[in-house]
């Protein structure tokens, strides 16, 4: 598997476009996506020491519920390490789910929450699909769902 750098860029990075890049260039933390929202701190723990030791692991949160929302920061002590992450780790099953690692210019406190705008991730407001380990269909669909119509 690739350690290069994705396209992605996060939009809300603060900054010029060639600091993120640094960043991202000597970054220790990783961005996990597509996560169950029933993961717990304890499996990525188990799941990501095996390649390195993690300093630490920032969950995602839906930010008015503060439950878990399907991604997390990954953080660990060396560039290698995290490197072997995104080697060995990246596009495997954790919970029924593929999961996806990426780097991230590295962790700023208030990223931790979802960006949607009903708290959790931009991506769960348009699903249509039904996925149990993501809360059921999304959040659009749920409020059709719920709205009886006259």
């Amino acid at each position: 598997m690739s350690v290069d750098i994705s396209s992605y860029r996060d939009q809300h990075f603060k900054g010029s476009r060639s600091e993120q890049e640094r960043l991202l260039n000597q970054s220790t933390t990783l961005y996990i996506g597509n996560m169950s929202f029933f993961t717990t701190e304890e499996q990525l723990y188990e799941l990501f020491g095996k390649v390195g030791e993690v300093k630490k692991i920032i969950m995602g949160l839906d930010k008015f519920k503060r439950t878990p929302c399907g991604f997390c920061f990954v953080e660990y002590y060396q560039r290698d390490d995290a490197e072997n992450a995104m080697r060995y780790i990246n596009g495997t099953r954790l919970d029924d789910r593929i999961i996806r690692t990426d780097w991230d210019a590295g962790f700023v406190e208030g990223r931790q929450y979802g960006r949607g705008k009903s708290g959790g991730q931009v991506r769960d407001e348009y699903r249509t699909d039904f996925d149990s380990g993501r809360g059921g269909y999304g959040k659009i669909v749920q409020q059709k769902l719920q709205t009886p119509e006259f």
